[in-house]
C-alpha cells in the first residue's frame, strides 16, 4: 500500500530531526566542550571567545535532544492510531526564539573563528584535528554551525508541505494550519524577541531541573518565584526539606533528589493557582509558617525568616 503523503513528510521531518541533533551533539558536545577544555588549560583562546563563538547553542541541543526529538518519535510510533504532528509543532514554536540569539551571533562567530584561528595555532591545530574526524564528514566547523541558521526555515518548508498535502478532513488540519502560523512568526521575529527569548531560556533551563514532566512543559508558562521552603508536618511536630515553584498558574511542590542525574527536582505535588488561598499562620512553636490551600491540597509552609514568608505570600 503507498503510504499517505502527509505521513511521508511527517517521516522526513523526523529523520532530518535525527540528523539535526546528531549535528548538535557534534557542535555543542565535541566541539564547543573540547574547546573549552583547552581555554581553561589557558591554552589556546581566553575561554569568553568560545562562549561567544557557540553562543547558547547549548540550550539549543538540549531542547531538540531532550523535547523535540523524543516528542517526534512517539508521534511517528503512534502515527497508525494518531496521525499528528501539529500539536508538537505548536509545543516546540515558541522556544524556536530561543534561535534569535544564536542566529543574531552568528557574523560575530564566523569572525572570531577566523581571527582567532590566525591568532593562535593551537586553537586552530585543535580544530583541524576534531574537523580530521569521522562525525565531521570533511566539513568545517564553520559550516556545521550553519545548520542552526538553516533549520527553521527547513521547519517552515517541510510543514508547509504537510499541511497541503493533508486530506481536507484530516484530524490535524486545525493544528498543523495553526503551527504553521506560529512558525512563521517565529521565522519573522527571530531578532525582535529578546525579551521573549530570554524568558523562555529561563523557563526552558527550570523544566530541566524539574525532569521535564510533559504535562509541566508550556512555553506560556511563567515562573514567579521559586526557593527551598520547610514543610511542617502536624502528626510528629517536624519539618523537612522542600523546594517550590510558583508558576502564573501553577504552584509546584518538589523534593530535592539526594542522587542528581538528570533533573534536580522530583515534583510530588501540582496545586493550580486557580481557586488557591494563602494566609499567615501564627504559630508559636514554627514561626515564619503560612498555609496553602488549593483544589489538590493545603500545606503548612514555613520559610526562613519573615521577609521570605511575605515575599511567597505576596
Amino acid at each position: 500500500i503507498q503510504e499517505p503523503e502527509e505521513k511521508k513528510i511527517a517521516l522526513e521531518l523526523l529523520e532530518t530531526e535525527q540528523a539535526y541533533v546528531s549535528r548538535l551533539h557534534l557542535l555543542d558536545q565535541i566541539f564547543y566542550t573540547e574547546l573549552m577544555k583547552e581555554a581553561k588549560n589557558g591554552k589556546t583562546v581566553p575561554e569568553e571567545v568560545v562562549k561567544t563563538i557557540f553562543s547558547n547553542i547549548s540550550s539549543i541541543y538540549q531542547f531538540h535532544a531532550k523535547f523535540f526529538l523524543p516528542e517526534l518519535q512517539k508521534r511517528m510510533e503512534d502515527w497508525s492510531c494518531n496521525p499528528r504532528i501539529g500539536d508538537v509543532i505548536q509545543k516546540l514554536a515558541p522556544f524556536l526564539k530561543m534561535y534569535g540569539e544564536y542566529v543574531k551571533n552568528f557574523d560575530k562567530a564566523v569572525e572570531l573563528i577566523t581571527f582567532w584561528s590566525e591568532k593562535s595555532p593551537p586553537f586552530q591545530e585543535l580544530i583541524a584535528d576534531i574537523q580530521k574526524r569521522k562525525v565531521c564528514a570533511n566539513l568545517t566547523l564553520q559550516h556545521h554551525m550553519l545548520e542552526p541558521v538553516q533549520r527553521i526555515p527547513r521547519y517552515e518548508l517541510l510543514l508547509k508541505d504537510y499541511v497541503r498535502k493533508l486530506p481536507p478532513e484530516s484530524p490535524d488540519r486545525d493544528d498543523a494550519e495553526k503551527a504553521l502560523e506560529m512558525i512563521f512568526m517565529v521565522a519573522k521575529h527571530s531578532n525582535a524577541a529578546i525579551a521573549e527569548m530570554e524568558r523562555l531560556q529561563n523557563l526552558w533551563a527550570v523544566y530541566q531541573r524539574l525532569g521535564l514532566e510533559d504535562d509541566i512543559v508550556d512555553p506560556s508558562n511563567e515562573l514567579i518565584k521559586e526557593g527551598p521552603i520547610q514543610k511542617i508536618s502536624t502528626r510528629n511536630n517536624s519539618t523537612s526539606e522542600k523546594y517550590l515553584f510558583l508558576f502564573n498558574n501553577m504552584l509546584l511542590y518538589c523534593v530535592p533528589k539526594v542522587i542528581q542525574v538528570g533533573a534536580e527536582f522530583q515534583v510530588h505535588l501540582r496545586i493550580d493557582v486557580d481557586g488557591m488561598k494563602v494566609r499567615e499562620l501564627n504559630d508559636t512553636q514554627f514561626p515564619h509558617t503560612f498555609l496553602v490551600s488549593g483544589k489538590q491540597r493545603t500545606l503548612e509552609l514555613q520559610a526562613r525568616s519573615d521577609e521570605e514568608m511575605n515575599a511567597w505570600i505576596k
